[in-house]
């Protein structure tokens, strides 16, 4: 990945099934101290409206409503003449998960020296586990150095990440240790394994051009954090919080870090009085 596919990645539109989820993220989570309820059913109209303000088109944002319901990622509720969408459990807490690390005061650290190393290898034939179990090892930091094996920095918490999405028929083939890198392995070599340096620096320096000196303006806080977090979002799911002593003096994590959490703080507030009256109204 070039610098210049970096900083192309950090603008382009919002992937409407991140925008979908981004958008229940704030639903259900939200910034404040009380979560709105899990149940939360968000009207299709208040969802066709989010995704327009984003640039996604109606056809498409339909389309990837439909796509997550046969995913299994929402549930479909008859309302009248329209429909509303509710997050599934396995969404739910694919969500909780993710936005642990995405609000998290200090995302990029970890235990020094220790790693995770997890053996995955399931079947071709549970697609659908396949697909969310490799959502939730990005979003843990993990990073593949061998067909079905992936290390993380620090101690996850391998259990409380995948413990309800691997039934008793194929949770024995998952495998997972915590310690250290030994001789013979090398662990620099690991890391430029698993993770390229020169593309996770290009990513920040793209998000810092986008949103480092970035004054969003009035009236648009709600489409303007989910651009954030999702911009933040991709990030996050390039770089782990990898050890300091693999990385440049000048490594622009604590930048990023800072800049998202100055714009949290100014959106916050704006976005969710926007919420509040679209599921108020049930509309945009």
């Amino acid at each position: 990945m070039s610098r210049r596919d970096d900083a192309e990645a950090a603008g382009r539109q919002v992937v409407p099934q991140d925008a979908v989820l981004g958008f229940f993220g704030l639903c259900v989570f939200g910034q404040r101290a009380t979560p709105r309820e899990a149940d939360l059913k968000v009207p299709t109209q208040v969802m066709l409206s989010v995704a327009g303000r984003l640039g996604i088109s109606e056809p498409a944002t339909r389309t990837t409503l439909n796509r997550m319901v046969h995913r299994g990622l929402l549930t479909r509720h008859k309302q009248g003449r329209t429909s509303a969408f509710e997050l599934t459990p396995e969404a739910h807490t694919l969500l909780a998960q993710g936005r642990n690390r995405l609000f998290s005061a200090r995302p990029f650290d970890h235990d020094p020296g220790i790693w995770t190393v997890l053996s995955c290898p399931l079947p071709e034939t549970l697609r659908n586990t396949r697909y969310q179990l490799q959502v939730r090892l990005t979003w843990a930091g993990f990073g593949p150095i061998q067909p079905h094996v992936w290390i993380a920095p620090g101690r996850v918490d391998v259990d409380a990440m995948l413990g309800d999405l691997l039934t008793s028929d194929v949770g024995h083939l998952v495998q997972a240790f915590h310690g250290t890198p030994t001789a013979p392995s090398d662990p620099r070599e690991l890391v430029t394994k698993a993770w390229d340096l020169s593309a996770l620096r290009g990513v920040h320096e793209a998000f810092l051009d986008r949103w480092e000196n970035a004054e969003p303006p009035p009236g648009e806080a709600l489409s303007q954090l989910l651009s954030l977090t999702d911009d933040w979002g991709r990030l996050l799911r390039s770089d782990p919080g990898l050890p300091a002593a693999y990385l440049d003096d000048d490594w622009p994590a604590p930048r990023s870090a800072r800049t998202f959490s100055r714009l949290c703080k100014r959106l916050g507030p704006g976005a969710e009085e926007e919420i509040d009256q679209m599921l108020r109204t049930g509309s945009g």
